[in-house]
């Protein structure tokens, strides 16, 4: 009715102490002493602890809290059902703590229906993670991402429906390790107006191998087809090619017809000066996974495109974080800069990185430290002028690479780094991750053992320091709350104390991501610095 606005907010925490539990979503939470700790959601959500689904009337200029929302769960991605008289929501458990939520789709949560009389009830299991509800244009059918709880913090997702009459379907089932030119599953949100106007087709993006494709499925019939990616020219992409910058829109066909979609520029784009070839790698026999045997992999090359050929530039290996992540075939303005200044840059889609099967995810539990180490080195043949980069999970790797391969690098630049796993537990606010990665079980009232411990500083590349003879650039942020920065000051005092060259940069008011505007051109310009002060560039 465009009348009122359904939003989440913070609760209002109490200031004194009060026995009215009727004043808060949560009878436990209902006094406040100003010393009280609150959990909160972690890395990207520090305070948020208690959201409530508030509306708000326009016309009346008045604000209701909903009322209803299970006190065990946190809710969230609300939407209004089509008569306006309920909502869907995701409800998160808090109970007994509440993880970092912020990138993990790993985390307990189910989804919830809630009329403005605050009668709620749940609508599918409460033994999985929920995500990114979305309601047709009928209001009679819902879709939405289900994984499962633990393990890997970015997984290969189901794609869930439910109808009118709460009854819950697979339209997209998780892939365990598809064929080349197949879908590769689905791995990341779905887009906020994903439905066509019919009320029977999905549309959604997802990873497929080094690329992001555009997919639709229809409900019915549970087929999904891809759509045709295009150039500048309107041409099928092809490898390697000239990079262009442009805007384009295309009308989705009739059912059945999807693949026959036409992309039409919006503008004449523009050249980034940078070519990318994209590559298959398949590991030698000596570092194929017997337990998930003949997977690949895949790597992104960037150049510059103002070269004479043949022409030999510095390499920079950029190592993606997670690792359940990716690098896609898409403006990055980090490699399009580097390559802009001179450097090539190669783009490392490691065994265990997003777009390639729930397989390869897998196949990384226990072997993070060796199997990702091995398959950035495999791909980077030539010796001369390489220098490294990477943060998170990508750091961990850079630090490794530089340690075990100590004659070959550089440079090494780390943002925000996991260093020692160890160490790390008890200060990230993804504890769970720091067993799953090393193909530990987690459960909330674990504890550290020696045995645990041991295994995470053995796979820790802070083990591998006294071998480093790179020069360090280490950039971290003073809020990081999943990847305390004492890790990288642990590297660092370790590299002091042997008189290794090493830089820090400390960002005070930043989190993991160092992505405030002026950190993220101060790390760019003092990376590209310390890449031609030590392979002594002009």
């Amino acid at each position: 009715c465009e009348s009122r606005v359904l939003y989440v907010a913070e609760w209002k925490r109490p200031t004194v102490e009060s026995s009215d539990s009727a004043s808060s979503p949560s009878a436990v939470d209902s006094t406040e002493d100003g010393h009280l700790f609150w959990d909160d959601w972690g890395e990207g959500l520090t305070s948020k602890s208690v959201p409530v689904l508030c509306v708000a009337d326009v016309g009346k200029g008045t604000v209701t809290v909903l009322q209803g929302v299970p006190p065990h769960v946190s809710p969230g991605q609300a939407l209004w059902a089509h008569d306006g008289q309920g909502v869907f929501f995701v409800g998160w458990w808090h109970e007994p703590f509440r993880l970092g939520l912020r990138f993990c789709s790993n985390r307990r949560s189910a989804l919830f229906s809630l009329d403005l009389e605050g009668n709620c009830e749940c609508l599918c299991g409460d033994t999985n993670s929920v995500s990114s509800p979305r309601l047709s244009p009928d209001g009679c059918f819902l879709v939405y991402l289900q994984g499962q709880v633990f393990g890997p913090h970015g997984q290969c997702l189901n794609l869930c429906s439910e109808l009118h009459h709460w009854t819950i379907s697979v339209l997209v089932d998780v892939v365990q390790r598809p064929k080349k030119e197949d879908f590769a599953g689905l791995y990341e949100a779905l887009p906020p107006r994903c439905w066509a106007a019919d009320s029977q087709r999905v549309v959604f993006s997802s990873a497929r191998r080094n690329w992001r494709d555009l997919f639709v499925v229809d409900r019915t019939t549970r087929r999904f087809t891809s759509t045709q990616r295009c150039d500048h020219s309107g041409y099928p992409d092809t490898t390697p090619h000239v990079c262009y910058s442009f805007q384009a829109v295309a009308f989705l066909p009739s059912a059945g017809l999807e693949a026959q979609v036409s992309w039409d520029p919006l503008d004449e784009g523009r050249l980034l000066g940078v070519i990318v070839d994209i590559l298959d790698i398949s590991p030698t026999p000596q570092e194929d996974n017997p337990e998930y045997s003949g997977l690949d992999f895949g790597a992104l090359l960037v150049t510059p495109n103002h070269l004479p050929s043949g022409t030999k530039v510095p390499l920079v290996v950029f190592v993606h974080g997670g690792p359940h992540s990716q690098f896609f075939t898409e403006w990055n303005v980090t490699s399009a800069g580097l390559a802009t200044l001179g450097f090539a840059v190669l783009m490392v889609n490691y065994r265990g990185s997003t777009g390639f099967g729930q397989d390869s995810i897998l196949s990384l539990t226990g072997n993070i430290g060796s199997q990702d180490v091995k398959d950035v080195q495999a791909v980077t043949l030539d010796p001369n002028k390489v220098v490294v980069m990477g943060g998170s999970h990508g750091g961990f790797l850079a630090c490794h690479l530089i340690g075990q391969y100590p004659d070959f690098y550089k440079a090494c630049v780390v943002r925000n780094p996991v260093i020692n796993a160890a160490t790390l537990l008890g200060t990230s606010d993804i504890v769970d991750w720091r067993y799953s990665c090393m193909g530990l079980q987690y459960s909330y009232d674990q504890l550290p053992t020696p045995e645990a411990l041991t295994t995470m500083l053995q796979k820790s590349p802070i083990t591998h320091a006294p071998q480093i003879k790179a020069p360090v650039l280490l950039l971290l942020g003073g809020k990081d709350r999943r990847v305390s920065p004492h890790q990288g000051l642990e590297l660092y005092r370790a590299l002091k104390s042997r008189g290794s060259p090493v830089r820090l940069l400390w960002f005070e008011e930043d989190g993991h991501s160092l992505d405030r505007v002026d950190t993220q051109a101060d790390c760019f310009l003092n990376t590209v610095l310390w890449f031609q002060q030590h392979l002594h560039l002009h």
